[in-house]
């Protein structure tokens, strides 16, 4: 195993992907079979996170998701990752959270980004108006954390005195900053945002303070992974998120579209270049076991971190399974 794996945790991120020729209650079926599969594996967490207007994602009543993935295992620890608190009330938010803790206690995590997770006009149709900014977020953690501790003057019913941890997630330095400030720990997301991804890192742990809930910083860092027997097999498997990046940067997202055997007839050069500048870094991974377990090891022995959250976005339901159960044996034995 190594070092590398012997302190650090394992989670999963699933976006719930809405598979091409499908609809989304397959999405919830797979889901609640991969997360009842990755518990058995040892995996630490399972969180889901919210997009709108997007094809391909299925998760965007995330509590609701989150709620059907507790219910459907035993153990795992369940959360967002996250809830755009920009696009809610944080007392709703409270009141989700405090419920699902109700009903999954000790169990339950509160990942929370400030971006709408969508475009302007989702946005809009969420908030109804665009006035609020950036430097509303830290007010409305706040006011989140209020509703948590019962120091609000409203009363979150269910919600005041939860057990429900709060984690700050981001792509940019705004949000380590935030969390270093408030002493929460931090999630970043590499998975989509590497080359910030060290110097967010490095923010958060220079001006962390300590807080009652978090001693000292806890980081936690997305990396896609796609795992195969053969490493011609996971570059293949890899072509349905290639797609879907690629439907991304056109415009118009996608379902996550089958795996298909020369991607190159799909995009221009320059497409090409866009694509594998967010899926060809160090927090991409795709290959067999040992081309996972050395670029891991080194993603980890880079970023430093506490915890490494997951993604596998592979059309074949069995395949993703097997993904995770290849990465969990290098990782766990």
């Amino acid at each position: 195993m190594g070092k590398a794996f012997s302190n650090v945790k394992f989670s999963i991120l699933d976006l719930a992907p809405v598979l091409h020729g499908h609809d989304a209650t397959l999405s919830f079926q797979n889901s609640a079979d991969l997360a009842q599969h990755v518990e058995k594996l040892g995996y630490h967490r399972y969180w889901l996170a919210e997009h709108h207007n997007m094809p391909g994602i299925a998760s965007s009543a995330t509590s609701l998701v989150i709620s059907h993935i507790a219910s459907h295992t035993e153990k795992i620890r369940v959360g967002a990752g996250g809830i755009m608190l920009p696009n809610h009330a944080p007392l709703v938010i409270a009141e989700q959270f405090g419920t699902l803790d109700a009903l999954y206690p000790d169990r339950i995590d509160l990942g929370l980004g400030r971006a709408p997770g969508s475009d302007q006009a989702t946005a809009h149709a969420l908030r109804r108006t665009l006035n609020s900014s950036p430097e509303d977020f830290p007010s409305q953690v706040e006011e989140l954390e209020a509703y948590f501790a019962g120091a609000a003057r409203v009363k979150a019913v269910p919600g005041q005195g939860a057990n429900v941890p709060l984690w700050l997630l981001g792509s940019s330095d705004f949000s380590a900053r935030l969390a270093a400030e408030r002493g929460l720990p931090f999630a970043f997301a590499s998975h989509f945002s590497p080359d910030y991804t060290l110097p967010a890192l490095r923010l958060y742990r220079d001006r962390f303070t300590p807080s009652n809930q978090l001693s000292k910083p806890q980081a936690m860092v997305g990396v896609n992974i796609i795992a195969a027997e053969t490493t011609e097999k996971a570059k293949w498997l890899a072509t349905s998120q290639q797609q879907q990046f690629l439907s991304m940067i056109r415009g118009k997202p996608s379902q996550l579209m089958p795996p298909i055997d020369d991607i190159d007839q799909e995009w221009t050069i320059y497409e090409k270049a866009s694509v594998e500048k967010s899926v060809n870094s160090k927090s991409t991974i795709v290959g067999d076991k040992d081309v996972v377990r050395e670029k891991l090891a080194a993603f980890i022995e880079e970023t430093e971190a506490d915890e490494v959250i997951i993604n596998s976005q592979i059309y074949d339901h069995e395949e993703r399974k097997k993904s995770y159960q290849i990465v969990s044996d290098l990782v766990h034995v």
